[in-house]
């Protein structure tokens, strides 16, 4: 071999492939080649090979970009020229320089996967080896030190125990979206500081995450930002609400979203990391903290976390997202405005237009039954109740039109001392019949068990008369 010439194999006692080439190696080293061999996993393999370097760390495995063992290095005045991976005795022949090298051997076998890309392995020997690349700024902390207590210590947490943000787990979040962690999601409310796509997956990691619910934090998190969301408002508001998140279209399945039993509780990690994650971007990273600037009277468990799925089983049923101009098929988030869960049962309406009119009466008790045309609604209907619809041939929009028409009363019986109410319109409304929504305040998703005449109505944040400058968004999930 000519001077300046050297050698570099990876491989592992663990692999077939590597002990077929062991006999070689050898050979390379008894003929005074320039070789290294560095062994993955034991290095005492090769045997009868002296100086075999020890990388169980896996460190020059990463360095190398090692993927398949056994592979061959040639160097040439320190830098590579070509490599060669497997056992292809023709493709030995060339990187070595050697013409009969390996005579008598099979001509082709197949490597084995190399230890330094085994699942979670990456993302580790990256942060130990490499650059991992984050530019969110590092604390440290203690080697006695309780990582989830210096969590709670910094005011990272909404009141519950977080998942600390190692690096390594930084990174496998990443690996979850084809964004850049760079990338400038927007300016988050109420201190408008810029959140990247790395902050947000921070927080995911934080909430609890798995690295494919990244991509619809991501979407939950513009879609907050759309200024007619009007996320500060509703982070600084006295009243009860809270993002509400509902998911659409093929991502719910396969990251195994809940829409049925106990869509809208516990016991589902992608509903509830998801809205979590959401909220925790909003404290983390845009500074909104319960005392500070969000100052609501009593809030609501949701903004703890607030996500569910619609169920789409049904393919005569207009999913959110299709009534909101998107195609079947596309995943989606909608976010609301909304508080916490108001049940309502009915459990002897059999015909669509009584259930539409109960249905009804409930909705006018949002907020206070006198107050009218100042907040949206979403009515989550079961599937016991959805089947009495769906049984007299009622679409959406027809569902939805009786409701809001069954919601008309008259101004008489809303105004300000109806009824000995002090609450209640002006008096300019007493001759007129008043709905209690506007024309596009009503939101019906269908979700929840099988079983049990009970639906839910998330009643919205009441903002005012100007539906404008308040509306619910819907954002398109990308990957």
């Amino acid at each position: 071999m000519s001077t300046g010439v050297s050698l570099t194999v990876f491989a592992k006692r663990d692999c077939p492939t590597c002990q077929l080439v062991a006999p070689v190696l050898r050979t390379l080293a008894q003929g005074g080649q320039a070789l290294k061999v560095y062994s993955q996993d034991d290095p005492t393999f090769p045997e009868q090979l002296p100086g075999v370097i020890d990388d169980r760390e896996l460190g020059e495995s990463f360095r190398h970009g090692i993927e398949i063992v056994p592979t061959l290095i040639r160097y040439e005045n320190g830098k590579e020229t070509t490599r060669t991976e497997g056992w292809d005795i023709n493709e030995w022949r060339r990187v070595t320089g050697i013409a009969d090298l390996g005579a008598g051997m099979p001509a082709l076998r197949p490597g084995c996967g190399s230890k330094s890309v085994e699942p979670g392995l990456a993302e580790y020997l990256q942060v130990k080896f490499g650059d991992p690349g984050l530019k969110s700024r590092k604390i440290e902390y203690g080697d006695y030190d309780d990582p989830i207590e210096a969590c709670f210590e910094r005011g990272w947490s909404d009141g519950l125990p977080v998942v600390p943000p190692t690096d390594v787990r930084i990174l496998r979040m990443l690996q979850g979206t084809t964004r850049k962690p760079n990338e400038v999601l927007g300016p988050i409310p109420p201190n408008l500081a810029e959140c990247t796509v790395e902050k947000a997956a921070i927080n995911a990691v934080m909430a609890g995450c798995k690295p494919e619910y990244l991509p619809v934090v991501l979407a939950a998190l513009e879609a907050a930002l759309v200024p007619e969301f009007t996320l500060h408002g509703v982070l600084a508001t006295t009243y009860f609400s809270g993002p509400i998140i509902i998911v659409n279209g093929p991502v719910a399945k396969r990251i195994g979203m809940n829409s049925g039993i106990n869509a809208l509780g516990q016991g589902n990690r992608a509903n509830a990391t998801i809205g979590r994650a959401l909220q925790l971007i909003v404290r983390n990273v845009g500074g909104g903290r319960p005392g500070e600037v969000d100052r609501a009277t009593l809030g609501n468990p949701g903004k703890y976390t607030f996500c569910f799925a619609e169920d789409e089983s049904d393919p005569g049923w207009e999913p959110l997202s299709v009534s909101r101009g998107f195609a079947r098929g596309q995943s989606t988030v909608t976010l609301f405005q909304g508080e916490g869960v108001q049940g309502f049962m009915d459990q002897k309406s059999r015909s669509p237009e009584d259930l539409a009119r109960s249905l009804a009466m409930g909705l006018c008790a949002i907020g206070h039954p006198k107050v009218a045309q100042s907040q949206r609604a979403i009515l989550v209907l079961s599937p016991e109740h959805y089947a009495i619809f769906a049984e007299g041939g009622w679409d959406r929009k027809r569902i939805e039109a009786a409701i809001l028409a069954a919601t008309v009363r008259p101004g008489k019986d809303l105004v300000a001392g109806a009824q000995g109410v002090g609450e209640g319109l002006p008096a300019a409304f007493a001759d007129k019949q008043v709905p209690k929504f506007y024309e596009d305040g009503l939101m019906i998703v269908r979700a929840g068990g099988p079983a049990g005449l009970f639906s839910a109505i998330l009643p919205g944040w009441i903002a005012g008369r100007n539906r404008f400058e308040l509306q619910p968004v819907t954002k398109e999930i990308k990957p």
